[in-house]
């Protein structure tokens, strides 16, 4: 395995990662408060248990998927510069990055629901660690919305499954230690 090709797998899921992100540091930005709402509306199950829980809001869905977008379309930017176009694994000058940009950010943010939602099923508080589920939830919603469209061999999958098992640990504890995030991992 080259360096460039771990380059390639982690270029190309850059704005699902930064659509992760912006998801959990929306909540800094205070202009955005408007949007401070549940997506589940706060309803919960017939045993009292919430759908996703408050913490997943709103800001965090719309925040995460503009700035998904926002990577994805500096991404089609610096596809004209050779390098870029070297390690890229889908052709940018040819793709709707709009839509590009939102199917990886809406899919990375749809597998964190879906883990949230199960999160809750186990009893497990939000920000507790839910290994591996918590570390690769949103590589496997990336997969499901973007997989029919772009025709990336499976083994990049799996590569993105591995590095971001371990790259989501290392960004929790380093978010940790920069008083970002409340609970170690």
């Amino acid at each position: 395995m080259s360096f460039y090709f771990l380059l390639e797998v982690i270029y190309f899921i850059l704005p699902a990662y930064f659509a992760n992100m912006g998801a959990s540091l929306s909540s800094k930005i205070r202009i955005l408060d408007f949007l401070k709402k549940p997506i589940d509306f706060d309803k919960k199950t017939s045993r009292n248990i919430p759908i996703f829980g408050k913490h997943k809001t709103w800001r965090g869905l719309i925040f995460g998927v503009l700035i998904g977008v926002f990577v994805a379309y500096c991404q089609k930017l610096l596809y004209q510069i050779d390098f870029f176009k070297y390690i890229s694994i889908i052709d940018y000058g040819a793709t709707n990055i709009f839509l590009w940009g939102i199917l990886l950010s809406c899919g990375a943010i749809m597998g964190d629901l879906i883990s949230a939602f199960f999160k809750r099923r186990q009893n497990i508080k939000p920000g507790l660690p839910w290994i591996p589920f918590d570390q690769i939830n949103l590589v496997v919603g990336a997969f499901i919305l973007t997989g029919p469209f772009a025709q990336i061999e499976i083994y990049y999958w799996g590569l993105l499954l591995g590095l971001t098992f371990f790259l989501h640990i290392l960004g929790n504890n380093l978010a940790y230690l920069l008083g970002i995030q409340k609970n170690k991992w």
